[in-house]
């Protein structure tokens, strides 16, 4: 599975946040962000989009992360398989079986109520 641009949904413009620091670290470690966040017009050095739809069709999004509460994980789910993401990843304390169920019967690959910097290592290989 390609994990090369990553959609993060609830990407803050916050240094101290977590969803700020995670999308820092794809980028350190070579993946294109795309901060997706209403309130904001650019997050890392890059634009950052009201929804999953709003990003224009020349961005392939192969992973979309959500940092948004588990009742509002649903619907980023739902607009990441409208969107042809290869998978998903609910951040922790993000758990929507449903939702998991839902990707994983659209063919994508779920992650949930996990943290990309903890997994980092184990995702290299």
């Amino acid at each position: 599975m390609a994990t090369e641009t990553w959609a993060v949904v609830g990407c803050s413009p916050d240094p101290g946040r977590d969803s700020h620091r995670i999308a820092a670290l794809l980028q350190a470690r070579g993946k294109r962000v795309v901060p997706i966040n209403p309130r904001a017009e650019e997050i890392l050095g890059e634009r950052c989009y009201g929804s999953i739809a709003e990003v224009p069709d020349t961005i392939r999004i192969d992973v979309v992360d959500v940092f948004r509460r588990s009742d509002q994980a649903g619907a980023y789910v739902d607009e990441a398989i409208a969107r042809g993401a290869s998978g998903v990843w609910l951040q922790l304390g993000v758990i929507d079986h449903d939702a998991a169920d839902r990707a994983k019967n659209a063919g994508l690959r779920v992650v949930m109520d996990r943290c990309p910097a903890i997994e980092w290592p184990r995702l290299r290989g």
